[in-house]
């Protein structure tokens, strides 16, 4: 069994890499949807989201890196342009959305799909034994976890 710079069998982390990209390039399409929602929110509730959306989009720019940073770790290359991002991912651009309403639930929306790709991620990296990049996930889908419920509460 051949194993990786951190101890982890070599093949079983390639197979974990394009589940990562995967997911790193949803996360990118969901940051391009906050920056997008953040530079264009208006109307009564301007102040409580535009301050919301920079929030959420700070932690998934730190998140991106992470992502990037883990794949690299287990011995990967990440991707690294937007038309590798749009092809791999299932998130899709939101374009032009002027209601906000529609602009927290496309978030929502984006989150959950993060999440399903987040728990397959965990799922493959506990059978492998791999508690970095399961501890990273835990950490996200808790974190995803309560502001899809926040953003749930919200749309009531």
């Amino acid at each position: 069994m051949k194993t990786n710079d951190i101890g982890l069998e070599e093949k079983e982390s390639k197979a974990l890499i394009p589940q990562l990209n995967t997911l790193l390039a949803n996360y990118q399409i969901y940051y391009q949807n906050l920056r997008n929602f953040h530079w264009n929110v208006s109307g009564s509730n301007f102040f409580e989201l535009h301050a919301k959306f920079e929030e959420l989009y700070t932690t998934a720019n730190e998140s991106v890196d992470e992502v990037a940073e883990r794949i690299l770790t287990l011995g990967g290359r990440p991707l690294s342009s937007y038309g590798e991002y749009i092809e791999a991912a299932t998130i899709t651009e939101a374009g032009v959305v002027e209601d906000s309403v529609k602009m927290v639930s496309e978030i929502r929306a984006n989150l959950n799909v993060l999440l399903d790709i987040e728990r397959s991620v965990l799922d493959a990296a506990s059978e492998q034994g791999d508690e970095g990049t399961v501890t990273l996930m835990s950490d996200y889908i808790t974190a995803k976890e309560k502001v899809v419920w926040m953003l749930s509460a919200y749309l009531r």
